[in-house]
């Protein structure tokens, strides 16, 4: 992951995880998150309306650090890549798409859940993860737990899955996490209802939490 692009994501300390079923949308939600706080989206390729909502925010809102989700074949790579995102993940560990990241240039953090997913990212060159899904997984505890014992090589930790206001302080308050990543701050529904208010609030209890425990 590029050094600038890693140094935002630990700053910001949170990354909306969304899903778009419409392009008309895709304005007014990185607004409404933008409002409260919350700079750094990732959208996941999980509909059909996704790439093209992903350029519309690139075009017109490039004060968003702009990451894709969910990046599953070769193909998708490219793809993001032609959009200029600045970074991508994936929820698994595939050698073959990290390989493509790194011939496009693109930030990637793989997922991760074992420290043999750890060890295979690694050797590919990458060191920030996506631990995934994270709360299933055995949480913070099954975290700092894996990564342990590769602290050394300087890597950390962005966790997503079941994370929500409640039980962020946790992940927050850990040296291997750099930021967490939260479907919850603008679930499905509420994109779909335009429920923009409701958005701006979710990412301003976020960044108020952030800066509590972080003490920023």
């Amino acid at each position: 992951m590029k050094p600038e692009v890693f140094q935002k994501i630990k700053d910001t300390g949170v990354i909306a995880v969304l899903v778009i079923d419409e392009v008309r949308h895709a304005i007014p939600l990185a607004d409404a998150l933008y409002s409260g706080g919350v700079d750094i989206i990732e959208l996941t390729l999980r509909t059909p309306a996704a790439l093209d909502a992903a350029k519309k925010i690139r075009k017109q809102r490039p004060e968003i650090c702009l990451g894709i989700g969910t990046v599953l074949t070769s193909e998708q790579v490219k793809a993001v890549a032609d959009i200029g995102v600045d970074f991508a993940v994936a929820p698994g560990c595939n050698p073959k798409i990290i390989a493509e990241a790194v011939k496009q240039g693109i930030s990637f953090a793989p997922g991760v859940m074992t420290p043999s997913d750890i060890e295979l990212a690694i050797e590919l060159g990458c060191r920030t993860f996506k631990f995934f899904p994270a709360e299933t997984a055995g949480g913070i505890k099954h975290l700092e737990n894996i990564l342990g014992p590769y602290q050394h090589l300087g890597i950390s930790a962005i966790p997503l899955g079941g994370l929500n206001l409640s039980n962020s302080s946790a992940y927050l308050s850990s040296p291997h996490v750099a930021a967490i990543g939260g479907s919850w701050l603008a679930k499905r529904p509420e994109i779909l209802a335009e429920n923009w208010a409701t958005i701006t609030k979710n990412a301003q209890e976020v960044k108020s939490l952030i800066r509590a425990v972080r003490k920023k």
